[in-house]
């Protein structure tokens, strides 16, 4: 008995692994060897695969590719539309299969709607990319980073809320209480108490 659900209007290949409680809906194509955790959502008219791997809990909206060579971690969440590449060079007239790049998407962060990612970079942990943002370069864990190219302006706390940081480098993130730390203003720690 399964214990996920599957729209009717979606194509699930034998070898494809789904999490409990996870959800397809509708007009989804997820291809061979594609791995899903647990409580992932994929919402209508999305292709996943081959052999991608989400872990638990990812959402991802409606209008998503995810290409051969991308890896989301547990919490992430993909926007509406937002766009995916796994070759630097594609064309049509070049099989360029062997030059598919690794892209990293770490836990908790989030991709906004319409933003791109181009292949070979690491989005960091519990990072936010802005909607319609064009990812061209690694993204620090929890940073900030919007526009054409994407540029770090600012920090953002596992909530998401934008962090400030005081003249001694700690900011606190109202929503749930937690401490940051910022050192040689370019990395970024929760403290755990």
């Amino acid at each position: 008995m399964k214990n996920y659900f599957i729209h009717k209007t979606s194509f699930i290949e034998d070898t494809v692994t789904i999490g409990q409680d996870s959800k397809i809906w509708h007009f989804c194509n997820l291809l061979q060897n594609t791995k899903l955790g647990f409580k992932c959502s994929v919402g209508q008219n999305c292709v996943i695969g081959p052999n991608v791997i989400l872990g638990n809990n990812v959402k991802v909206q409606n209008n998503v590719s995810i290409y051969e060579g991308v890896e989301c971690e547990d919490d992430v969440f993909l926007g509406p539309s937002m766009v995916f590449t796994n070759v630097i060079n594609p064309r049509a007239f070049i099989s360029r299969k062997n030059e598919f790049k690794k892209t990293l998407i770490k836990k908790g962060a989030t991709i906004g709607a319409n933003a791109t990612i181009v292949c070979g970079n690491t989005v960091g942990e519990y990072s936010l990319v802005g909607s319609g943002s064009v990812v061209t370069k690694d993204v620090k864990p929890y940073a900030l980073v919007i526009g054409v190219p994407a540029k770090q302006v600012g920090w953002v706390g596992k909530s998401g809320n934008k962090l400030n940081f005081n003249k001694n480098g700690f900011a606190i993130d109202l929503s749930d209480n937690s401490e940051y730390q910022l050192k040689d203003k370019d990395k970024i720690f929760l403290i755990e108490r």
